[in-house]
């Protein structure tokens, strides 16, 4: 989990993923009313914790718990298990496909007696190893905070680096095409898709959402330069996601960069409201869950 941590750091030089999936009550340890949580069903006794989680996604099929495939939502929980045999699933912000990182995914877990919330994260740490998941802090929450239904936005972060020569640090972090692209040309085109818009050109046709309708409140490109190449870092940030919605945008974008699409046909392809209109989606590996808001920060 640390080379996530490394391969981001460096000089700047500038400036569906599924939808959270709505897990059975109880694994969330609350009653759903109107797919929102309403009370506890687990022991009240029983104290939460937030967990703020980083995992290198090439090794799971997902984050959500699959049948005969490895999870990241899986791995945590048998962690878990190991501290406490009687704590029941965890839920997260976010249901990241397979591929996708994490850099800082939240959810939250009951458990039978108090922790120290740095004794806790310490222990996961220490019944994840192998595994490429870390535990980067735990905080103690109120009995209804919630890490899907309490979240406020999802950030998510895209890398995607142009350059001739094979990546090596950032090989399986990062999507590679071999020409630069034109920042300010997909700068244009990604402003079409800032606010309220029905996205349903940039959502996966198997996409489980109820409606295409989705505010898009931030998308922000930046360059850093990189021996013999550029690194392009897409920053997109809204309260929820269609499934393939983001990497369906960058796909989109890298077309308009590489000049196969003028900037204005993003917008004629979000007005035709058809997934055929959409550009090519950008493969998983350089999508990261960057981070989730919430009304307060659960760790402060």
């Amino acid at each position: 989990a640390g080379l996530l941590h490394d391969a981001l750091h460096g000089p700047s030089s500038d400036g569906k993923v599924k939808s959270p999936e709505p897990s059975h009550p109880a694994a969330i340890g609350a009653r759903m009313v109107a797919g929102r949580p309403l009370a506890r069903v687990t022991d009240a006794s029983m104290p939460r914790y937030a967990l703020q989680i980083e995992y290198h996604g090439a090794h799971f099929a997902g984050w959500q718990r699959q049948k005969e495939q490895p999870s990241v939502q899986q791995t945590v929980e048998e962690a878990l298990r190991q501290l406490d045999p009687k704590a029941p699933g965890i839920a997260a912000a976010g249901r990241t496909d397979a591929g996708v990182h994490g850099l800082a995914q939240v959810a939250h877990c009951d458990l039978s007696r108090r922790w120290d919330p740095f004794r806790l994260s310490e222990a996961l740490n220490w019944h994840l190893k192998p595994a490429p998941v870390a535990i980067l802090r735990a905080a103690p929450v109120a009995d209804d905070w919630h890490a899907r239904f309490s979240a406020l936005e999802r950030r998510y972060l895209f890398r995607l680096i142009a350059r001739r020569a094979p990546l090596t640090h950032a090989a399986g972090l990062a999507w590679q095409v071999p020409r630069t692209l034109d920042s300010d040309a997909m700068r244009m085109g990604g402003a079409h898709l800032i606010g309220r818009h029905d996205f349903t050109t940039f959502r996966s046709v198997i996409c489980q959402a109820q409606s295409p309708v989705k505010t898009l409140d931030a998308l922000e490109i930046e360059t850093r330069s990189l021996p013999q190449g550029t690194e392009y870092r897409f920053h997109v940030r809204a309260r929820s996601f269609l499934h393939n919605q983001v990497r369906s945008i960058i796909g989109t974008l890298e077309r308009v960069g590489a000049g196969s699409w003028p900037p204005d046909r993003v917008a004629a392809a979000l007005a035709a409201r058809d997934r055929a209109a959409c550009g090519p989606v950008s493969p998983p590996h350089g999508l990261y869950l960057a981070g989730v808001g919430y009304p307060e920060d659960p760790f402060g």
